[in-house]
């Protein structure tokens, strides 16, 4: 991990054929700055501090993000999605914590449900342009898609505040109670467990969370190779989307095999302008211009992760 401040110092160039180097010239072309950022940051040796202040600009003053920074939800106001996008930048830069996130977890108290548990969408958005799937609905629902990511986040980073307490304790009902889900809110439920404090419990949700999404045919687990058919947002998901790292709970889901055949898949997937396809519905214009390098940069933590070549 580069040092907080350090100059940049940029590595000479990835072999002009590697998936590193394709994926490069992409991001310049077509990343929004903090993606930038995020990209020289993971693979460039960039430094950390170009990423938060990018990430500032979304910043406002109730210590939530807006702005678009998730892209399914448009205007300037802060909601939970865009604020859980933001502490997964923070994780991976090393500064998911201090006042920073202090003052996160303070808009998280104010915007959550009397369960103490995030809505995917607070009223406030009422009046900005969203994602047709996400409607603003009053009183807003608890959401395990929304608490989540965040409770894991702050769990794996040690953070420790009072709106954490019965965010937990939602996220352990919400998990073992389910028994109809969807990829998402299942990818949601690992994020919580991959970092729950209680190892044990968590490694026995998994292993049923595991059980329905293969009862429930939520995963190809035989993706085989790209035939060019396009990702779709909502359809069933591939192994290595649940397990994003060796160590997740999810990988015990899949065979060897399986997860070979899925990351086959994944690395077959780069497309000839260098980026990855993304699953989001375009609903706007810049859906897929914002998302994708996204969706490229993960791709690439992801065969990096397990120990693929990328350049």
């Amino acid at each position: 991990m580069p040092e907080p401040g350090a100059t940049p110092v940029r590595q000479a160039p990835p072999p002009a054929r590697s998936a590193l180097f394709h994926a490069e010239q992409f991001v310049w072309l077509t990343a929004r700055v903090l993606e930038q950022r995020l990209f020289a940051y993971d693979f460039l040796n960039g430094p950390a501090d170009p990423v938060e202040t990018a990430l500032d600009a979304y910043r406002n003053d109730d210590g939530g993000y807006g702005h678009g920074l998730e892209p399914d939800l448009r205007g300037p106001v802060s909601q939970p999605l865009h604020t859980g996008r933001a502490l997964q930048v923070l994780d991976v830069i090393g500064r998911c914590g201090g006042q920073r996130v202090d003052r996160v977890c303070r808009y998280l108290t104010a915007v959550s449900a009397p369960d103490g548990a995030l809505p995917t969408v607070h009223p406030s958005l009422r009046g900005y342009p969203a994602a047709p799937s996400l409607p603003v609905v009053e009183p807003p629902p608890s959401s395990l898609l929304a608490t989540g990511p965040v409770v894991g986040l702050l769990h794996r980073n040690e953070v420790w505040h009072a709106w954490l307490f019965r965010a937990t304790d939602f996220c352990w009902q919400a998990v073992e109670s389910l028994e109809k889900s969807h990829p998402y809110e299942v990818e949601a439920a690992v994020a919580f467990l991959d970092a729950a404090p209680d190892r044990p419990r968590a490694e026995a949700a998994a292993d049923r969370l595991g059980r329905l999404v293969r009862e429930q045919r939520l995963v190809d687990p035989d993706p085989g190779g790209a035939d060019g058919s396009p990702l779709v947002e909502g359809a069933t998901h591939f192994p290595h989307e649940y397990a994003r790292r060796p160590d997740s709970l999810a990988r015990a889901w899949f065979t060897d095999d399986e997860m070979d055949r899925s990351l086959d898949r994944l690395a077959h997937d780069q497309r000839g302008d260098g980026g990855w396809p993304t699953r989001r519905h375009p609903w706007a214009p810049g859906i897929a211009l914002e998302t994708r390098p996204m969706a490229t940069i993960e791709a690439l933590r992801t065969l990096r992760a397990y120990g693929r070549h990328i350049g």
